[in-house]
């Protein structure tokens, strides 16, 4: 796993003169814009994040899906707070940042009440379900879509959604990038005063009670924007292949 004090973070513009060299002018702004961009931004952005751990709940369900609200298995529909989620995924290469095409990447959470799908817990056991969990192939902007409900909470962590990204999961080997990605207090505060999350009372873990997000967490943050009815966010990751 990259160490975290060099993950996590838009390259610098020394490091970008460093891995692509003087000539990517170009890609130094790049580099140097925001972290959260619209969907429809032609260029691709290089921002390097701290990987962290996968955690107990991943399932490797092969669920090939942009809307992962609901459960295949019975058509029950999760609800929540719409999200629109966009992973837009780069390759840092030698002399260029390119959009990173036929990546899978996979994402998934809980429910509005702090629950997964497919797990046995001492709380719950849901084995057999799959909602909320789903993968897209990035298309040829390096884009991966989905449509979610803003996550809710459980007992020890913050808000926060699962990331994988395999770039040959069929193949023996691949390049596997893991991660989570993390809300702002203030905006979970908000969201958590409707229904349903309001039934699950005051949550009990805030971003720096998370020894996770403690852990490369202020480099893993979204930043979504109102839509009509909820929220859309972009998360972009640049991604050095061996």
């Amino acid at each position: 796993m990259p160490d975290d004090a060099s993950m996590g973070r838009l390259l610098s513009r020394r490091e970008v003169v460093r891995l692509l060299g003087g000539s990517a002018a170009w890609l130094m702004a790049a580099s140097l814009m925001p972290r959260w961009a619209p969907a429809s931004m032609p260029s691709p952005i290089c921002v390097v994040r701290p990987e962290q751990t996968e955690g107990p709940y991943f399932v490797d369900e092969r669920l090939n899906r942009s809307d992962i609200r609901s459960d295949p298995t019975n058509g029950q529909v999760k609800t929540g707070t719409p999200l629109a989620l966009t992973i837009l995924l780069s390759r840092i290469g030698a002399g260029d940042c390119q959009p990173l095409a036929g990546a899978q990447v996979d994402i998934w959470h809980c429910d509005a009440l702090g629950i997964y799908s497919d797990v046995k817990d001492p709380s719950f056991n849901t084995i057999g379900q799959k909602f909320l969990r789903g993968y897209q192939i990035t298309d040829a902007r390096g884009e991966a879509r989905f449509l979610t409900i803003y996550p809710g909470w459980y007992q020890g962590r913050t808000v926060h959604i699962h990331v994988k990204v395999r770039t040959a999961p069929q193949a023996t080997r691949s390049f596997e990038f893991t991660s989570q990605m993390y809300f702002d207090d203030m905006l979970s505060d908000r969201v958590y005063t409707d229904a349903p999350y309001v039934t699950k009372g005051k949550r009990t873990a805030r971003n720096q009670d998370d020894r996770i997000f403690r852990r490369g967490g202020e480099q893993l943050m979204l930043a979504p924007t109102p839509t009509t009815d909820g929220y859309a966010a972009t998360f972009a990751i640049g991604l050095q292949l061996t």
